[in-house]
């Protein structure tokens, strides 16, 4: 993600700059950011307050916060809270509108295979969606799932995209 930062009747430090950044930075965690996203953030300043007001368009929708406060680093923690909260209602949102699709993907199993101590957890049949790459790592990170099944629309095949244990992404195709 690339940062604009501009100062409305202040100038912005390099003190600032690097405040701004490393707190927007929490969003790679959240959700998938293209490196070409422009995180645009204004620095106003009044007699007396300050204002900050941050707008990032992703895929999701457009995170915008817009705060007014005394100190501001203050400030800047308050616009951080606000997109934190805008993420994880996205979040609800992606995961309730997909509640329906998802619970109809369940199917009941035959039992009779199964002795008397081996029961089922839990069988799930997917409709993989045709996707690419990017968006599957979006909606996996959305439902907070370690691993998501689509079918590939470059490859035309099924695939697993997962999540490792050092943070980043593998990705299993089929053949």
């Amino acid at each position: 993600m690339r940062f604009e930062i501009v100062g409305k009747n202040v100038t912005v430090t390099e003190g600032m700059r690097e405040k701004i950044e490393a707190k927007l930075g929490f969003l790679d965690k959240y959700i998938l950011i293209d490196p070409n996203t422009i995180a645009r953030v204004v620095c106003r300043v009044y007699p007396n307050t300050q204002k900050i007001e941050v707008t990032i368009p992703t895929k999701v929708g457009i995170l915008r916060a817009e705060v007014e406060h005394e100190d501001f680093y203050a400030a800047i923690d308050l616009a951080i809270d606000k997109l934190e909260d805008q993420v994880r209602r996205q979040k609800t949102r992606l995961s309730r509108r997909h509640k329906e699709s998802l619970a109809e993907s369940f199917i009941e199993q035959d039992d009779s295979l199964l002795g008397e101590k081996d029961t089922p957890v839990k069988t799930k049949t997917v409709n993989p969606e045709r996707m690419d790459l990017e968006e599957a790592i979006m909606r996996m990170e959305m439902l907070g799932h370690s691993f998501f099944i689509y079918t590939d629309s470059d490859e035309d095949c099924i695939s697993v995209v997962y999540k490792r244990n050092d943070g980043k992404y593998g990705l299993i195709e089929t053949e």
